[in-house]
């Protein structure tokens, strides 16, 4: 979908839309009106239609994965250097509600330092697009579910030293699950889990767990709201932002576009870290727990 005008109050989530379509991406790359594009594409045209956008000279965001390979992104970030517009990976976890105030407690390091941090997330096989499941248009479900975690992860913590993975893979039946870690000097468990089940009726999840030295702060779509289990024994609800995470994301890039400046809370270089660990998480799984060093 390309959009023409948004609302010119880029912090308000009711964003405006106008109704023009076009036939092709070349028309939308060609009508000087349009100033950025959302890209929300098959993971397998992201890289294509991104350096259309750029080299027309309009601002991008393109969805989760970023793109299928680690050369694929930095051509992309290339691309928009050269042209001098934004590039945005939406990577939406980091606007997520839920997962806010994990981000600024570790900021803050007002509960000390991680001691472990497990995220996990699972769901049937999607069955509404037969490119998820080739994994030379999709990547498969590790990576195209996965890759929010990893970005978690990087946000959190940084780049792992190594990761390791063990898991079972049958696409054609709609499976592909993980159990990957990424090892870091200073975290002791950095754990990330799920995939894609058995298709139709297995139901989505994603959760957390993360454990600081004085406390620990626990999160599951199924029910269980963000808590905060203290060492001292209190059991607390914690307060988070009350915006929906996509229109605060599109806001967000609203902002970037309007201004012309680099997106710091979400930068396309870690967006393209993420999607270079969880390839390196995937190809770890071959390996069946051994560990295989993150050298980006």
């Amino acid at each position: 979908r390309y959009w023409r005008d948004w609302s010119s109050d880029v912090c308000s989530s009711d964003l405006s839309l106008s109704a023009i379509t076009y036939a092709t991406i070349a028309e939308v790359m060609a009508d000087k009106d349009v100033e950025a594009v959302d890209l929300c594409l098959p993971t397998y045209l992201h890289e294509s239609a991104a350096l259309a956008a750029l080299e027309a000279g309009k601002h991008v965001l393109v969805e989760k994965p970023m793109a299928l390979t680690g050369e694929a992104c930095d051509r992309m970030i290339a691309a928009a250097a050269q042209a001098g517009k934004v590039l945005m990976c939406a990577q939406v976890l980091r606007f997520w509600a839920d997962y806010q105030p994990i981000v600024q407690t570790q900021r803050t390091q007002s509960l000390g330092p991680v001691r472990s941090a497990l995220f996990r997330r699972r769901c049937a096989a999607p069955a509404w697009g037969q490119w998820l499941k080739d994994p030379e248009k999709g990547g498969g479900g590790v990576f195209d579910l996965l890759i929010h975690d990893v970005d978690m992860a990087i946000h959190l913590f940084g780049l792992p030293e190594s990761v390791s993975a063990t898991g079972h893979e049958d696409l054609s039946r709609g499976i592909d699950i993980i159990a990957g870690q990424l090892h870091y000097k200073n975290i002791p468990t950095v754990a990330i889990t799920g995939g894609w089940h058995h298709p139709s009726a297995y139901p989505f999840s994603m959760e957390y767990t993360v454990a600081f030295d004085r406390g620990t702060i626990e999160f599951s779509s199924s029910g269980r709201p963000v808590t905060l289990y203290t060492h001292d024994g209190r059991e607390e609800a914690m307060e988070k932002p009350e915006k929906d995470g996509f229109a605060a994301e599109l806001a967000y890039f609203l902002e970037c576009a309007t201004k012309n400046k680099q997106p710091e809370i979400c930068p396309p270089a870690e967006s393209a870290a993420a999607v270079k660990v969880t390839r390196l998480l995937v190809e770890a799984r071959k390996q069946t727990g051994e560990k295989v060093p993150c050298q980006l």
